[in-house]
């Protein structure tokens, strides 16, 4: 039986900080590695657990946070080193690095902001995408296998075409067993979808892997699915982008990049 969640904790102890993945991270470039998209809501889970235990938890909202890939993620157990890289009372860094067998494999860095009222000021959004119920459901097993992509539920739009893509995206599964996970890391574990939901190319002739995740928020997401209006560009010296506006049921809240890197399969 694979536990309903994505990750089983190993230890309750913020200096010994071990999760176990299940097989509902399955990656979809190899069936035997985690897709980093629910590690990467892991990692974000882990840094506010972590400033929770020193009393730092309140007061700041995470503007940005960005995730270098270092390597494949078994699908085995994860642990995580903490740190506050630039502490301060209006701003700060954190980072959280997870390894697997010995080996670095993920680097999460968030800069959190103090908090203020700045409704009087605030406008500028893209245009909000239409609603969840107004969008047709979409097999995202058809294009790609693992066990994340078969945990989710996608809907597309019927405009979306190789290279751009709108969709929401949501899951009945929880992040982590028997621990309280915040709508944010959960929001962040979905949006890694983003390079898969209007792809260019068949993932069957052509690898296209995220280097990394850059996620730039200007509102803390809302409960519900996520939202994805993407552009994928590829270079023609094997290099690639997507670029993605994120929404949530209430509208636009950011914009998140991955570096690709193109190759031909075979």
């Amino acid at each position: 039986m694979v536990p309903d969640c994505y990750f089983v904790p190993l230890s309750s102890d913020s200096t010994d900080v071990r999760y176990l993945a299940t097989e509902h991270t399955g990656g979809a470039w190899s069936l035997t590695e985690q897709h980093i998209a629910p590690l990467t809501g892991l990692g974000v889970h882990v840094i506010e657990r972590h400033l929770a235990a020193l009393g730092l938890g309140d007061g700041k909202a995470v503007g940005r946070v960005t995730f270098d890939i270092l390597g494949v993620v078994p699908i085995e157990e994860v642990t995580f080193r903490v740190s506050v890289v630039r502490p301060g009372r209006s701003i700060d860094l954190v980072e959280a690095v997870a390894s697997c067998r010995g080996r670095d494999v993920l680097v999460v860095r968030a800069w959190r902001m103090a908090t203020g009222d700045t409704t009087s000021v605030a406008g500028g959004p893209p245009t909000s995408m239409p609603a969840p119920v107004d969008v047709p459901a979409w097999d995202m097993t058809a294009v790609w296998p693992g066990g994340f992509i078969a945990s989710i539920d996608v809907r597309r739009t019927a405009d979306s075409a190789p290279g751009r893509a709108t969709a929401w995206i949501d899951t009945p599964i929880p992040l982590v067993a028997d621990e309280p996970v915040s709508t944010l890391a959960r929001f962040i574990g979905l949006v890694d979808t983003a390079n898969g939901i209007g792809v260019r190319e068949s993932p069957r002739e052509w690898m296209f892997p995220n280097l990394d995740l850059s996620v730039h928020l200007f509102r803390q997401p809302v409960p519900g699915p996520v939202g994805i209006a993407n552009h994928v560009t590829f270079g023609p010296d094997g290099l690639g982008l997507t670029s993605s506006v994120l929404h949530d049921v209430a509208g636009p809240v950011g914009r998140a990049a991955q570096s690709l890197t193109v190759r031909r399969l075979g």
